[in-house]
């Protein structure tokens, strides 16, 4: 379910298939039966309701869900970028040698934080490890000056530099945090069963046949908008990383 989620189209596409597919055997049902007794229509009626109803609460609790996370991860960004700007100024604090380094491996350390958000999912294994060799890297640059002048100033680049490294895994685990499998599946299952309701109540026309492709269509879209939103690496509607090239901006010479 998870990697199916990961594709916005084909989500749309399997959705409609299947719920014009549900929609379509509760007509043939409808069809075979005949019309029901009179006393149906108003108990139908009452179970259709609940069902759409129940139907629109999950999409909207869900739709809730894919939102929080896509706002998390954009903020979590935000909060990378002035991790790494506030620990390029306090590198100044520690010897000049030892600052030129650390201010340049955050540079190269920056550039890769932007590809992690441009790339697609086939080179993030490489920006990835190019990534963790950064961190040891940077971590060992402050290490030497903090452990031979173990001073609060150098302590605050230590620091500093312990929020760099904590802003990447916090964006990480925002990026690998998405809608659970189980909230798929229920939203799925009560999205075939109103199909099949309102196809078991359509008539027997052509009018009646184009109606059974609206509930179908429009679920589809909303199931396609939610995994869009839900899928850091694939679809539109994407978190850019626009603090991040500010700040890669800022910090080239003039």
């Amino acid at each position: 379910m998870d990697d199916l989620t990961h594709y916005p189209v084909l989500v749309f596409a399997l959705s409609f298939i299947g719920l014009w597919l549900a929609a379509w055997i509760g007509a043939v049902v409808r069809k075979k039966r005949g019309d029901p007794a009179e006393d149906f229509s108003q108990d139908y009626g009452m179970v259709l309701g609940a069902t759409l109803t129940l139907l629109g609460l999950v999409i909207g609790f869900t739709f809730s869900m894919a939102i929080n996370r896509y706002d998390q991860r954009k903020n979590y960004e935000e909060a990378e970028a002035n991790a790494i700007g506030t620990e390029y100024v306090r590198a100044n604090l520690l010897p000049v040698a030892d600052a030129a380094k650390v201010q340049d491996l955050l540079k190269r350390y920056l550039e890769q934080r932007i590809l992690f958000y441009e790339t697609g999912p086939q080179q993030i294994g490489q920006i990835d490890a190019a990534t963790g060799q950064l961190q040891a890297a940077m971590w060992l640059a402050v290490l030497g000056p903090a452990a031979a002048q173990p001073t609060p100033v150098v302590a605050l680049a230590v620091a500093g530099m312990n929020d760099v490294l904590n802003s990447q895994g916090y964006t990480q685990a925002a990026w690998w945090n998405r809608i659970p499998a189980a909230a798929w599946a229920l939203m799925a299952a009560i999205a075939i069963c109103s199909s099949w309701l309102v196809g078991y109540g359509s008539h027997n026309s052509r009018e009646g046949a184009r109606l059974l492709l609206v509930l179908p269509l429009v679920v589809s879209i909303a199931f396609m908008l939610i995994a869009d939103i839900d899928a850091p690496r694939h679809g539109l509607i994407k978190v850019m990383p626009q603090n991040l090239i500010s700040l890669s901006e800022s910090l080239r010479p003039h």
